[in-house]
């Protein structure tokens, strides 16, 4: 304190000799531009701790054993220790139509080829599905038995006590039909517990089908047989009313040919105008001469009148009037005898065209037009490709791990909302 007072008046000496500074004039300035306001600082958070291993995380990993590595040990167990090897055939066939032509399609243009049919095709894939097939071929050689005989493999075989139905759920796994929709091809794989009866299920596939495009055949053979018939008994029938239309015509005029018949009237008609006409001049020439006592006279008259009696006779033999009454009607019963002549004809042509396709249709039912051209036959194998055990096991692994992850996501998406 004494140090303090001592020294506070030489600090106010010093003070007094030094000069104050100026006051700076004031200057107006423009205010500054305004700037958008800064964005408030983000809160420092605070330093992440370190993780360390909590019981959900247990469980998480306790979850992927019982959910995936669990499930899919047993399942390799399985397939490798108890599942049953199986052994495929295959068959592969097409359906063809083979059709020839008739010289009577020919004549109407009618061109048939032969080939591929696309509609016994897909007729012939969905027999080889349906439940008729399954149970034929179970009774012909028993398919309970075959895809029953393995023990101690209850998932890759057959309950010998299921019902067709299970039967036809079976056979669609068993039996694969790979279908080439362009080229009309039928390929068929059969699995079976041996080499033998895959081999015989398939033959069986092949000579049911075989039968399947026969019965198609024998219905259209059978369809087109009975419109042939049924064409050819309408026109007999045709012709049959043709000919008694014609016998009825000629019954009721007494002629046979009235074509015929006027054309040799008209020669004797002919014939007696010609005499006729010579009779008549001869008698001009005889008036001529100035002689009318001439004997020769009289009886040139009489031959006159007959010969015109005779022409008058034949053309009432014809029916023909004096007024022409009678020529009209004369052409009547020709033109009508000539339109029964024409439709006799059409008949008798109908009649034979018919007779022809019935004949033809009869031929084409005696022979084969559908039928099966196998261009793979039934295979037998040598070693068991199946079940795919890998394969199996990959899909149901990747499946299991894929439920796996998906329920955790779900676990902690909820985790987080909370």
């Amino acid at each position: 304190m004494t140090a303090d007072r001592q020294i506070a008046p030489q600090i106010a000496a010093v003070e007094a000799a030094v000069p104050a500074p100026a006051k700076p004039s004031v200057v107006a300035l423009a205010p500054p531009p305004l700037l958008p306001a800064a964005a408030p600082e983000a809160p420092v958070r605070p330093p992440v701790r370190r993780m360390r291993v909590r019981l959900r995380h247990h469980l998480v990993a306790l979850s992927f054993v019982l959910v995936v590595l669990l499930p899919s040990a047993l399942g390799a167990w399985y397939l490798w220790a108890r599942a049953a090897d199986q052994y495929a055939s295959t068959v592969g066939f097409s359906v063809h139509h083979e059709q020839t032509d008739s010289a009577l399609s020919l004549l109407r243009g009618i061109a048939s080829f032969s080939g591929s049919s696309s509609a016994d095709t897909d007729i012939l894939y969905e027999y080889i599905f349906s439940q008729p097939l399954v149970a034929e071929i179970d009774a012909e050689i028993g398919l309970r038995d075959i895809w029953s005989k393995p023990q101690g493999d209850p998932v890759f075989t057959f309950g010998p006590d299921g019902t067709i139905e299970d039967l036809v759920a079976y056979w669609e796994d068993m039996v694969t039909v790979y279908y080439n929709a362009s080229t009309r091809l039928i390929e068929i794989r059969v699995l079976a517990f041996t080499a033998e009866d895959a081999q015989r299920i398939s033959e069986t596939i092949f000579a049911k089908s075989n039968a399947m495009i026969n019965r198609l055949n024998d219905i259209a053979a059978n369809d087109l047989i009975r419109y042939t018939a049924d064409e050819l008994a309408r026109a007999e029938a045709e012709l049959r009313r043709a000919r008694q239309a014609l016998t009825d015509f000629r019954n009721r005029n007494q002629l046979v040919d009235p074509a015929a018949d006027l054309a040799s009237q008209g020669g004797i008609l002919a014939g007696l105008q010609q005499e006729l006409t010579g009779a008549m001049v001869e008698l001009d020439l005889l008036r001529d001469r100035g002689a009318q006592e001439d004997p020769r006279i009289g009886p040139m008259e009489k031959r006159i009148r007959v010969i015109e009696a005779r022409i008058a006779a034949e053309r009432q033999k014809l029916g023909l009037g004096a007024d022409g009454d009678g020529a009209a009607a004369m052409a009547d019963v020709v033109a009508e005898y000539e339109r029964l002549q024409v439709d006799r004809e059409f008949a008798e042509t109908t009649y034979a065209a018919a007779r022809a396709a019935h004949e033809a249709a009869l031929t084409e039912a005696r022979r084969q037009s559908r039928y099966l051209a196998p261009h793979i036959a039934p295979t037998r194998a040598e070693s068991a490709r199946f079940p795919e055990r890998g394969k199996i096991l990959a899909v149901g692994a990747v499946f299991l791990f894929m439920l796996w992850g998906i329920s955790v996501l779900l676990y902690y998406s909820l985790r987080d909302r909370r």
